[in-house]
């Protein structure tokens, strides 16, 4: 291990810093040149339009997900951290051209609303308030008590008695991914056992109905039947509700996570297709790491590959820092492999 300390001058005899270092520590402003990095942090494409990121499946599991495809089931996809359980839904999206992947990340306060719309009833009277007063000037100006007009409000609402329901109203990602459209979306629903544990049993009508309402426009009167709301692709994207009510005419393809910390309810295994991903082998490995950073990435980096294995214990260690230490290799840091590996293979159970 480096012996270099912040207060250390490159006279001392500890040298000068490794030359792979950008922050030394020594309270010195400089301006290195940034390495390029991993390719599945560049969050950026291929200048064809592909993800950076390669996904790697088997055959037998390529069928499930095909299965899942044709019978417009949602799929069910369980294994460690790591497996590459997240990674298939923007597979799924890139090779069928299916857009961006619609993401609900799921935590122990999510419910099945926050997923389909929210309403912002508090910003509609604020704003209702507003305009009766006659406080709204031209559009762009501040008003007289010093809020700013909401953002995306349609020019032709300024100077109406109300504002336009459908500004306050934004479908979740669930939500975005049943309106109607030619293709699916792909919906990723991601480590769904961290969620409350009636969730799943929640989530059964809108994916058996594939559809769902909004209460606070199916009230509204027949002259305003139709509103024009916020989706969850952001950009100010909109699309139009009929009498409040959003039903799907191709069912989403939905891929739900799991680390398997818990069990879900039966009636929600029935209607989902199950994938399991295993830990991959030593073979599997090489071959991630190879589609990630070449076939030439091992070269200099087998004691760290070897390392990996020696110490990854089931569930305790995910492919992803082994990626991270051979990217480390690769672009020359000065460490041996069991500094490396002491850097990068922290245990997943929190363990040192």
């Amino acid at each position: 291990m480096s012996q270099y300390h912040p207060a250390d001058t490159p006279d001392t005899p500890a040298g000068p810093p490794p030359d792979w270092w950008l922050f030394r520590g020594d309270n010195r402003a400089r301006t290195p040149v940034m390495p390029p990095a991993p390719p599945w942090r560049s969050f950026g494409r291929t200048p064809d339009g592909a993800p950076v990121r390669r996904y790697l499946i088997d055959r037998a599991e390529t069928d499930i997900v095909n299965a899942a495809l044709h019978l417009r089931r949602p799929l069910l996809v369980t294994g460690h951290p790591g497996t590459g359980k997240s990674s298939l839904a923007h597979a799924i999206a890139h090779e069928l051209s299916l857009g961006e992947v619609l993401h609900w990340p799921v935590n122990s306060r999510s419910t099945l609303q926050d997923a389909l719309y929210r309403y912002d009833a508090i910003g509609r009277l604020r704003e209702s308030t507003l305009l009766r007063e006659g406080t709204l000037l031209r559009e762009g100006t501040l008003l007289r008590e010093g809020t700013l007009l909401r953002e995306g409000t349609p020019a032709q609402e300024r100077g109406r008695a109300e504002p336009d329901i459908g500004s306050f109203v934004r479908l979740g990602p669930l939500g975005t991914a049943l309106v109607p459209a030619e293709r699916p979306r792909v919906l990723l629903v991601d480590e769904l056992d961290k969620g409350d544990v009636d969730l799943p049993n929640d989530l059964l009508t809108a994916f058996e109905d594939g559809a769902f309402e909004i209460p606070e426009l199916a009230r509204l009167p027949e002259a305003e039947a139709e509103a024009d709301v916020l989706t969850a692709d952001g950009g100010g994207h909109r699309t139009r509700v009929v009498r409040g009510r959003i039903r799907c005419t191709e069912f989403p393809i939905v891929v739900i996570t799991s680390n398997g910390e818990r069990d879900f309810p039966p009636a929600f295994l029935r209607r989902c297709l199950r994938l399991d991903l295993p830990d991959p082998d030593e073979a599997r490995l090489r071959s991630i790491v190879a589609a990630h950073l070449g076939p030439e990435a091992l070269d200099g980096a087998e004691d760290v590959l070897r390392g990996f294995l020696d110490r990854r214990a089931e569930g305790e260690l995910a492919t992803d820092q082994l990626l991270n230490a051979v990217f480390l290799r690769k672009g020359g840091v000065g460490l041996d492999a069991d500094e490396l590996l002491d850097a990068v293979l922290r245990r997943l159970g929190g363990a040192v």
